[in-house]
C-alpha cells in the first residue's frame, strides 16, 4: 500500500506550523483573494512564499487554493496572483472554477491542477473527464458511499477525499443560499453560513434543520487506503491550530493502524458528536448543532494538545562526517539521502588535555533539537591530539544543519514556466435574433411539460418521467433530457440515456461534470445548466471544447457582468422561478418529522416558508420568493435565451409566466442588480 497523503488546513502561519509538526506531509492554504475561504486569516505573497519554504523544509506539499468562480473583468489580476503564486514554489492549484483553469494553463502551462469538490464531481465519469482535460487530482463531493469513492479511485487520477470536518448541508459548488439572502456567495467565498440558522419544517424556534454534524472517516482510514485513495483531507481552514494538530495526529495514527481517539476529536471540535452517514449509507442520524459542552471541553483541552506541536518534527536522518586534520581548517559534512552541506571552522589546535575524538564529536553533533533532524551514523577523519573546542563544534553543526536544510527546500520547490500571458477575450457574441427571446422551461411534471411545451423553445424534462405519451404529443428534439443533478447510478442513468435516444431524445442538460462526460459519451447534444457555475468567458471557451451547444449563465452574476462577458458560445439567463437555493443529499423534513409527515417546506427565523423539492436521492431547498425577471427581458443583454424555472405553478401560471407577466405573491430580482459581496 503506498503511502497516504495527509493533507491538512492551515489559515494562518501558526496553524501551518501546528499542521507540520503533528505530522501532516501536506497543507492546503488559501490567499487574500480568490480563496472559497475568504473569512480566514489567509496568506499574503510573501507568506504564501514563506510557507512554500517551511512546508518544503519538511518533506511537504503546499496546495493553494483559488477556489472561487471569477468575473472577466477579474482575470488579469487572476493572472498575475497565479504567476506570483507560481513563483513561491506553490505544488499545486484546486480550482473550481472551468475559466480560472484555463487562465493557470496559459500563465503557467506546467502548473498542477486539483479539482476542487466544489466542481460536485461525484461519478467515475466526471473524474474520467477530468483527468482527460489534465487535471492532476479530483476532490468528489464529500455525499459518496464507499462503493462510489472506489469506482472513482479505480479511473486513474489521483483521488483526495475528505475524511474529517465540517459538513455542509448542500453539495459544494451547488449551495445559493447565503448569495440570494445575504449576498454573499459560497461560489466566491463569502458563505456566511446562512444553513447554521434556525429552519425547521414545523415551525420550531430554535431548530437548526439544515445544520449537519461533523464528518469523521478517520475509523476508515484504512480501508479507503487499501481503496486507492490518495490523500486524506481535514476541513478546517478557519479553525484552531489545535484542532488542526490534534486531527493530523489522530489521522496519522489510523493511518498506521491504529485506534482515533474519537473522544478527543470530539472534545476539540464538534457539533453534538461526528457522522459516516454518506459513506456508510446510514444517515439516520447525520444532524447537530453546536452545543456548550462542546465548547468546554474543547477549552480543558487545549493545553494538551499543545504539547503536539511544540517543537519541530523529526523528519529526516542526518548523518554527519567530520575532518580534523593537523593544519587544515575542521570540516563537518550534513548528508541527508542524496544532499549534504559542509561547513568549515578554524584550524584545530594542539590537545593540553583531552584531544576531541569520536565521542566527543557524537556529543555535540547530536543536538539537533531545534531542527528536523534525527542524528544518524557519525564518520571522522581524526588526527591523534588535537582539539576543537565543544562551542566551535556546535557553531559548525548548526552552519551545517542550515545550510542542508536550505538544500532540502530547493530540492522539494517546484520550478515552472511562467509565461507573459495578458488575458483577452475576442470571442464573437451570439445572441438571438429572434423577434421574442426564446424560452426553454425546466418542468417537473408531466403536466407541467405538456402547458409549456407550446410556448417553449425548449422543454427540460426529469428522465424518470419521460413516457410514451409525452413522445407521442411533443416533438421528441424539442426535449432536453434531464438527468439526476445528483447521480447516485452511474450505470443505470447511462442505460437509460442509451433507451431515450433509441426513441429519438438525443439532448441533455448537464448539471455538473458528470452529465457532461456522460452525454459526451453518448454522443448527445449538450446543455449546461446554471449549476455549472459559469461566471466568465473563459468557462465558456471550456465549455464549447467540451461539446456544449449552450449555457445557462451563472444566477450569481449581475445583469451587467452578463452584458459584458463575450462568450464563446449561446448563453441564457434563468428569468422565472423559485431558484434552487440548496441541492441535499439528506432531508431536512425527513430528519425532523419523517416522511409520513411532511410538509414540503422549512420555515426560517423570520417565517418566510421555503420549498422542498424531493427526488429520489436528493431534495433541493427552493427559494421563498419566485425570480421575476420576464418582464425585463430587454435589461439581460446579449443572452440568446431565457430559463423559465417550474415548481408547483398552474397551468395558467405557466403560459403567464412564459408570456412575460409577474406572477402573484413576492417576487425576488435576485442578483441581477444587487450582485454578490
Amino acid at each position: 500500500m503506498k503511502p497516504a497523503e495527509i493533507l491538512a488546513p492551515s489559515g494562518s502561519m501558526e496553524s501551518l506550523h501546528a499542521a507540520l509538526r503533528a505530522g501532516a506531509n501536506a497543507v492546503y492554504i488559501g490567499g487574500k483573494r480568490f480563496s472559497a475561504r475568504s473569512s480566514a486569516a489567509n496568506f499574503s505573497i510573501d507568506e504564501i512564499e514563506e510557507a512554500a519554504r517551511l512546508c518544503h523544509k519538511y518533506g511537504a506539499k503546499l496546495d493553494l487554493a483559488v477556489n472561487t468562480i471569477i468575473s472577466d473583468d477579474e482575470a488579469a489580476d487572476f493572472c498575475e496572483y497565479i504567476k506570483a503564486a507560481a513563483k513561491c514554489g506553490v505544488d499545486a492549484f484546486i480550482v473550481q472554477d472551468w475559466g480560472c483553469a484555463a487562465l493557470i494553463r496559459r500563465c503557467v502551462p506546467d502548473a498542477v491542477l486539483h479539482g476542487s469538490t466544489q466542481m460536485s464531481v461525484h461519478t467515475a465519469a466526471g473524474a474520467e473527464m477530468l483527468k482527460e482535460l489534465g487535471y492532476a487530482r479530483v476532490v468528489p463531493a464529500r455525499e459518496l458511499d464507499r462503493d462510489t469513492i472506489s469506482r472513482i479511485c479505480s479511473v486513474g487520477i489521483e483521488t483526495e477525499i475528505f475524511v474529517h470536518g465540517a459538513l455542509c448541508m448542500s453539495v459544494s459548488g451547488q449551495c445559493y443560499m447565503s448569495a440570494m439572502i445575504g449576498s454573499r456567495s459560497a461560489n466566491r467565498g463569502g458563505c456566511g453560513q446562512a444553513c447554521r440558522l434556525p429552519f425547521s419544517a414545523v415551525g420550531s424556534k430554535g431548530k437548526a434543520a439544515l445544520s449537519l454534524k461533523d464528518l469523521s472517516l478517520l475509523p476508515y482510514a484504512r480501508e479507503l487506503a487499501e481503496m486507492g485513495v490518495d490523500s486524506f483531507k481535514i476541513e478546517g481552514r478557519m479553525k484552531r491550530p489545535e484542532y488542526v494538530a490534534s486531527a493530523v495526529h489522530e489521522l496519522k495514527a489510523a493511518l498506521d493502524g491504529e485506534a482515533p481517539d474519537m473522544q478527543l476529536l470530539r472534545g476539540v471540535f464538534s457539533r453534538g458528536g461526528f457522522t459516516d452517514g454518506y459513506f456508510t449509507g446510514k444517515r439516520q442520524d447525520m444532524f447537530g448543532v453546536r452545543e456548550k459542552e462542546d465548547v468546554i471541553s474543547a477549552h480543558e483541552l487545549i493545553p494538551k494538545i499543545h504539547e503536539l506541536y511544540r517543537f519541530e518534527r523529526k523528519a529526516y536522518t542526518a548523518d554527519f562526517h567530520a575532518v580534523i586534520k593537523n593544519g587544515q581548517p575542521v570540516e563537518i559534512t550534513a548528508s541527508c539521502g542524496d544532499i549534504s552541506a559542509s561547513a568549515q571552522g578554524e584550524v584545530p589546535e594542539k590537545a593540553l588535555n583531552r584531544p576531541t575524538d569520536c565521542d566527543t564529536l557524537a556529543k555535540q553533533l547530536s543536538k539537533l533539537g531545534d531542527t528536523v533532524f534525527t542524528f544518524g551514523k557519525l564518520t571522522a577523519d581524526i588526527d591523534d591530539g588535537l582539539i576543537v573546542p565543544a562551542g566551535k563544534l556546535n557553531e559548525l553543526r548548526r552552519t551545517a544543519a542550515e545550510m542542508l536544510t536550505e538544500l532540502i527546500i530547493q530540492k522539494n520547490t517546484p520550478h515552472y514556466t511562467i509565461s507573459d500571458y495578458v488575458p483577452h477575450h475576442d470571442a464573437v457574441r451570439r445572441t438571438s435574433t429572434a423577434d421574442k427571446l426564446p424560452m426553454r422551461t425546466f418542468c417537473r411534471t408531466l403536466q407541467q411539460a405538456a402547458a409549456a411545451a407550446d410556448m417553449s423553445e425548449f422543454i427540460i424534462v426529469p428522465e424518470n418521467i419521460i413516457d410514451e405519451e409525452m413522445l407521442g404529443s411533443v416533438d421528441s428534439d424539442k426535449i432536453i433530457i434531464a438527468p439526476p443533478r445528483f447521480i447516485t447510478n452511474e450505470d443505470g442513468l447511462r442505460e437509460r440515456l442509451k433507451a431515450l435516444t433509441g426513441l429519438g431524445i438525443n439532448r441533455l442538460y448537464c448539471h455538473t461534470p458528470d452529465s457532461v462526460a456522460i452525454g459526451r459519451s453518448l454522443g448527445m447534444k449538450l446543455h449546461g445548466s446554471f449549476t455549472l457555475n459559469i461566471f466568465n468567458s473563459y468557462s465558456t471557451e471550456i465549455m464549447d471544447k467540451l461539446g456544449l451547444e449552450d449555457c445557462v449563465f451563472s444566477i450569481e452574476a449581475t445583469a451587467q457582468q452578463l452584458a459584458d462577458t463575450a462568450p464563446s458560445l449561446s448563453i441564457g439567463a434563468v428569468v422565472y422561478g423559485r431558484l434552487p437555493l440548496m441541492l441535499t443529499r439528506n432531508c431536512p423534513i425527513k430528519n425532523e418529522v419523517g416522511c409520513g409527515k411532511c410538509t414540503k417546506k422549512l420555515i426560517d427565523r423570520t417565517g418566510r416558508e421555503l420549498p422542498v423539492v424531493c427526488a429520489k436521492d436528493y431534495a433541493e431547498v427552493l427559494n421563498a420568493d419566485r425570480l421575476c425577471m420576464n418582464d425585463r427581458l430587454a435589461e439581460l443583454k446579449g443572452i440568446s435565451f431565457g430559463m423559465v424555472y417550474l415548481s408547483d405553478e398552474t397551468e395558467d401560471e405557466i403560459r403567464s409566466a412564459l408570456g412575460g407577466r409577474k406572477p402573484q405573491g413576492n417576487i425576488t430580482r435576485g442578483l441581477y442588480y444587487r450582485g454578490i459581496e
